[in-house]
């Protein structure tokens, strides 16, 4: 066996035999996967993944960014340039360099959603290694060219009952329409992502306007004509199934601005003119714009902020966006979203679901705004936290004030689709520990505790994310 049967639970033996209990409960309840950005083409086109390397390896940056920061070119691991430069094409050979690096993820959350798949999807009774590369690599090879191992029918044995992915204001969604037309009944919603046409320094901003004004059939050139561009590619999105939208800004600002104050700043925007205070500013104006358009239409609001993006230079010269180098900055909520929460905070029918890379915000900001506006709920840890001590560690932090239920239980938010039972049986097991030691020291009933646990692995992503 790769996986301790015993993982993340407590060391004391009473403890341990309560979390074991709680998890006994949840371990086989549906997957709900609200927010992540695996491929709707997968699932469209439900052709056989290409090989073990680029199923597990290229596509993470989970993965790649670990490799590279020991000196491994992201070239030999076989991700793409931005400049269509050769790359390493032979999988056998990145797995290989995969294989004989693996003792750096020793520790990590990669190591445990790793030994995931390799047991639990494919089956491999020895530990992944250089002497072992090769015929790991085979055997999984060898699973994928079967019909068991095609995206459809991993969607059905990893118990998946929905799966959001993302996709951008100006994507066509023929994929989704593909899926829909196909007939097959697994449920794949997509989620509204404006960055492009939000964000005044995201790369080819105003024909990403324009572009979306044609789609909508809209002057998006306006300021009136931009927000109702934005109200039906929404409505389009949510005929493809969305329920909500999806915002990733570099800060938690937000705005409310007098229309003719806004109206000014996108017309700077469009000429390309913002300054890069003006443009955090029009950024959260639109996030208070995004919120009651949901008043309208239901989307749910994701805000996840913090992220310093493209850190390197060269890398996002040479291979672009997402490739490992998005690292974590201090974020401020009290102030930022004072805006937006004063505006709609207090909307009952309102779901806005904030989202942190600042740990040190959960006890003396977060936890607190949840704990008393009725529209903010906070999403689970994610991206550098999604681990046993980034989710015990908000459990910590965040319970005593917000309590479980202004919390939306869990999502993976991850292209790796095979890691995606790893990753929520990580989170059962946490929660379970969590609950047990709750249970151990007298603050939780056993009873209360199975509900708790029930909500905090289904009940609770299911209805914060309306699916």
């Amino acid at each position: 066996m790769l996986l301790d049967e015993n993982r993340l639970f407590p060391t004391d033996p009473k403890v341990r035999d309560l979390a074991r209990t709680l998890y006994e409960g949840v371990r086989d309840l549906p997957i709900i996967s609200p927010h992540g950005h695996t491929d709707p083409r997968w699932f469209a086109e439900n052709q056989p993944f290409d090989d073990p390397a680029q199923l597990l390896v290229t596509p993470d940056h989970y993965i790649f960014r670990m490799l590279h920061s020991q000196g491994i070119p992201l070239d030999a691991l076989g991700v793409p340039r931005a400049d269509g430069r050769a790359v390493e094409q032979d999988p056998r050979k990145i797995w290989q360099v995969f294989a004989d690096n693996y003792h750096l993820f020793r520790a990590t959350p990669s190591r445990i959603w790793v030994d995931h798949v390799l047991q639990e999807v494919f089956g491999v009774d020895q530990p992944l290694s250089a002497y072992t590369a090769t015929a790991i690599y085979d055997h999984i090879d060898d699973c994928l060219s079967k019909d068991g191992f095609r995206p459809r029918a991993l969607f059905e044995q990893f118990n998946i009952e929905a799966i959001s992915t993302t996709e951008s204001a100006i994507d066509d969604l023929k994929w989704h329409h593909m899926i829909r037309e196909s007939g097959w009944g697994g449920k794949v919603v997509t989620a509204y992502r404006p960055d492009a046409v939000i964000d005044p320094e995201f790369d080819g901003f105003a024909e990403n306007v324009q572009k979306m004004g044609e789609m909508a059939d809209e002057d998006a050139t306006t300021w009136q004509g931009y927000l109702a561009a934005h109200r039906n590619r929404r409505a389009f999105f949510k005929s493809y199934g969305a329920t909500s939208s999806d915002h990733g800004h570099p800060t938690a600002r937000t705005e409310d601005f007098a229309p003719d104050v806004a109206a000014n700043l996108f017309d700077k925007a469009l000429r390309g003119d913002c300054t890069a205070a003006e443009a955090d500013a029009f950024r959260g104006h639109m996030l208070t714009e995004m919120a009651r358009m949901s008043l309208d239409d239901g989307l749910v609001l994701q805000i996840h902020p913090g992220s310093s993006r493209n850190h390197s230079k060269d890398i996002f010269r040479l291979f672009g966006r997402d490739k490992g180098y998005d690292i974590p900055s201090r974020t401020d909520y009290v102030t930022a979203l004072k805006p937006l929460l004063n505006a709609v905070g207090g909307e009952p029918n309102l779901t806005i679901i904030l989202f942190t890379l600042d740990e040190s915000t959960y006890a003396r900001e977060l936890a607190p705004l949840a704990g008393v506006y009725p529209a903010l709920k906070l999403g689970p840890p994610w991206w550098f936290h999604d681990s046993y001590e980034g989710m015990m560690r908000f459990r910590e932090m965040a319970t005593e004030t917000a309590g479980f239920y202004n919390t939306v239980g869990f999502n993976d938010d991850t292209r790796a689709f095979c890691s995606i039972p790893a990753r929520h049986d990580v989170a059962r097991r946490v929660d379970s520990s969590f609950l047990a030691t709750l249970i151990a020291t007298g603050r939780l009933n056993e009873n209360e505790a199975h509900e708790v646990s029930y909500d905090l692995a289904y009940r609770l992503a299911k209805q914060a994310y309306r699916l």
